[in-house]
């Protein structure tokens, strides 16, 4: 699966748009490399998004192509959170 459709499918950033923005403003990581909107994710993954002062750090869990708002954020697990 694409980043960016993981991205805006995880519900980690709203609009996938939004997220191709941000991995072309190299504030996304995979695996510790800067990513592009292409990049295929695969389970196992460590995503980090950078929001200004605020840094997520997460780990693919699942991939789905549709996920409901409350099953969203079972589709990968929380590493760290850093900043406000």
């Amino acid at each position: 699966m694409r980043l960016d459709k993981y991205l805006k499918v995880s519900r980690l950033i709203k609009r996938r748009t939004v997220a191709s923005a941000a991995c072309d403003g190299d504030r996304v990581e995979v695996n510790g490399k800067k990513a592009k909107p292409s990049h295929n994710i695969k389970m196992g993954d460590v995503i980090e998004i950078r929001f200004g002062a605020r840094k997520t750090r997460i780990q693919v869990v699942s991939l789905s192509e549709h996920a409901a708002k409350n099953a969203a954020s079972a589709m990968y697990r929380e590493l760290t959170i850093e900043g406000s």
